[in-house]
């Protein structure tokens, strides 16, 4: 009968206003959750084998609820330097526990370091990434199984030798050409017998921590040119004849610019100095007219050092960590010296909507989402990484009552439709008497 087929109608409408009014509460309770995507109720009508012609019986409406994971919210400032976002497309790879084999996926940054120094989010998962090595590389693999708990605690107290030095020097003009020049021969500075007219000691450090002194010394041997020598004091500290590392020439050109291709290559090759004390090194890199902070002249002021760089010794506790937009995590020692330790990729998916709701602002990979892929950010369509950033809900309040209003106001229809056809049956209920 199609009285009853109205009042099935009626019930199926109740049921999908409900649900749909359910999503409105979800999206507005969470309008200020980090990371949250909202939903959206979608309906689709279901229909009966009625005919054009003759009685006709109503159908229902069924609830299509569209999760909109794809969806970007807004990057907002974050209060932690290790709150992080996302700028476009991809995922954070995630973990319910370190060392857990579970695998899931957000875009809730709010990472902070448990007690023993690993981050994770408000939901609870803990954030992974590729450790890399100690110069700062890594294998992109794409494997997530390769991936680590991000630690940022447990890298204090470490010794790091120095691997560059950095000096803005300049050698005076007005120097007079040295007048034992021409008896200068390798260690003769390093010795004194042939004194230096500018000379500059820094400190480098071995593997352990260990302080060894290195001194940069010159003498003017022509118009633009210098002799240079780099020496360890006491020679003892080291096992090379003399202590010394690098001898040569240093060319200037007229404008009082460094001539690397005509100063000797072996002056500004990597320093591998060998430690007696059994420390120990890695081969130190000379940095050179790379920038304003490393450059070498020869102007008419006064011969000097303006500012050092150099790396190494004992590092510390960490006082920060900051993050690059390729998602490479940086460790800030207390010393000032900074360190690559891990690489964050991004997981992308051919169709993010179809990702699996997990608590905590997380989601799972599908048959629908399709297999997660790895990237490293700003690689393979992933986007770039936001440092000291949270991304928003992705809630529209004045859309979300919008939709309160329409969903309540065809909830109170299909009630309508059911006290209606109620009062229908009584009366046919009623021809019998």
């Amino acid at each position: 009968m199609s009285l009853y087929s109205a009042l099935y109608a009626g019930i199926s409408g109740l049921s999908a206003q409900s649900g749909a009014m359910a999503t409105v509460a979800d999206n507005i309770n969470n309008v200020n959750t980090v990371g949250y995507k909202g939903t959206k109720a979608d309906f689709s009508s279901l229909v009966t084998g009625s005919r054009i012609k003759g009685t006709y019986a109503a159908g229902a409406v069924n609830l299509v609820s569209q999760a909109l994971i794809s969806k970007e919210g807004v990057l907002t400032s974050g209060t932690r330097s290790t709150d992080l976002g996302i700028e476009g497309s991809g995922f954070f790879v995630v973990r319910p526990r370190p060392g857990s084999q579970e695998v899931a996926y957000t875009r809730a940054g709010s990472f902070v370091p448990d007690k023993n120094g690993d981050l994770f989010n408000q939901g609870g998962y803990y954030l992974q990434g590729w450790p890399l090595a100690k110069d700062g590389t890594f294998v992109d693999s794409g494997s997530i199984e390769s991936m680590r708990t991000v630690n940022v605690s447990g890298l204090g107290s470490a010794a790091e030798p120095t691997r560059s030095i950095g000096l803005q020097m300049n050698l005076d003009s007005r120097q007079a050409i040295a007048p034992n020049a021409a008896a200068y021969t390798r260690g003769a500075m390093a010795r004194g017998t042939v004194p230096t007219q500018f000379s500059r000691p820094i400190d480098v450090y071995d593997a352990q921590g260990g302080t060894h002194q290195v001194t940069f010394g010159f003498i003017k041997t022509g118009a633009n040119s210098w002799k240079g020598e780099i020496y360890v004091t006491p020679p003892t500290d080291v096992t090379q004849p003399g202590g010394v590392l690098a001898s040569g020439n240093v060319v200037f050109d007229s404008f009082g610019k460094l001539d690397l291709a005509a100063s000797d290559p072996a002056f500004f090759a990597d320093l591998t100095p060998t430690w007696t004390n059994g420390a120990g090194t890695d081969p130190i890199k000379l940095s050179v007219n790379k920038g304003a902070n490393d450059s070498w002249t020869q102007i008419g002021s006064a011969s000097g050092v303006g500012s050092k760089a150099i790396d190494g010794g004992m590092l510390g506790k960490v006082s920060s960590v900051a993050f690059s937009k390729q998602g490479v995590v940086t460790a800030v020692y207390e010393n000032g010296t900074t360190r690559d330790i891990y690489r964050l990729p991004l997981a992308t998916f051919r169709n993010p909507d179809g990702l699996q709701r997990l608590g905590g602002d997380a989601f799972a990979a599908s048959q629908d989402s399709g297999a997660a892929n790895a990237n490293a950010a700003g690689a393979g369509g992933a986007g770039a990484v936001a440092g000291g950033k949270l991304e928003a809900s992705t809630t529209d309040l004045a859309a979300e009552f919008s939709d309160m209003i329409r969903f309540q106001r065809a909830y109170s229809a299909s009630s309508k439709i059911i006290t209606t056809v109620d009062d229908m049956l009584q009366e046919l209920n009623n021809l019998k008497r």
